[in-house]
């Protein structure tokens, strides 16, 4: 049977422990035991780890042989911040398909409440992704950036760096990556689209036009579609 992983919150020598909520799921929820043992993850590798001290807020592991794991996917993703339980589901299933990082995108038509909301939901999406990254036994979550504007994301690194926009009539996302690209970001307008001085701004930058398909999508469900394309090329 898989074991399950754990991120650790503190590592020490070949001692990891996991503290205060995570903790508790483990002992109060999953009944867990000394001696049973789990993958853990210090961040830079998975090792089996087997719970040696149980406390109230505290569970201590033994480290042990290292266990193979993949790396996240060179994907980087700017999301136009939308509606925040969509944008929750997003952000999670980003986190399972691989990506590296997650940038969450202020542009000209997200609406005002949710960009000045914004910066205090950062950490609720960096524990969505750290869940996320046990469930789907990622070796670290994704980095999660404060929340940029455009002109931020201007300047992100890739290979290849393409705007998903709903006016592009001919390139298709499988086509404006090349084969050996070895880094991807992504950019996906808010709900309502990139006004075209964002869009103009993007192509002056570098960056290329691409589109998922002739039907209009909900913000997350371009995202995931289009994660998932770049998956398929980068790690076929």
């Amino acid at each position: 049977m898989t074991r399950r992983r754990w991120i650790a919150d503190e590592v020490s020598g070949d001692r990891a422990f996991l503290n205060g909520d995570h903790a508790r799921h483990l002992t109060q929820v999953l009944r867990a035991k000394v001696g049973q043992k789990f993958e853990i993850s210090t961040r830079n590798r998975v090792q089996l780890g087997t719970i040696t001290r149980i406390e109230a807020d505290r569970v201590e592991f033994e480290l042990g042989d290292v266990v193979v794991s993949a790396s996240p996917l060179p994907i980087t993703v700017a999301i136009s911040i939308f509606k925040f339980d969509r944008m929750d589901w997003a952000i999670e299933k980003c986190t399972e398909l691989g990506v590296a990082a997650i940038v969450p995108l202020i542009a000209a038509r997200t609406e005002a409440h949710l960009a000045s909301a914004a910066l205090r939901r950062v950490e609720r999406w960096r524990r969505v992704a750290s869940s996320a990254s046990e469930q789907s036994r990622r070796i670290l979550p994704p980095e999660i950036s404060e929340p940029m504007k455009l002109d931020q994301v201007l300047a992100l690194k890739g290979d290849a760096r393409v705007v998903l926009s709903e006016t592009e009539q001919e390139r298709r996302l499988k086509s404006a990556l090349p084969a050996n690209a070895g880094s991807v970001v992504l950019a996906f307008g808010p709900e309502g689209g990139w006004k075209e001085a964002e869009l103009a701004s993007l192509e002056s930058a570098g960056w290329t036009s691409a589109s998922l398909g002739p039907t209009i999508l909900r913000a997350e469900t371009a995202v995931i579609a289009a994660v998932a394309v770049c998956a398929s090329i980068l790690n076929p």
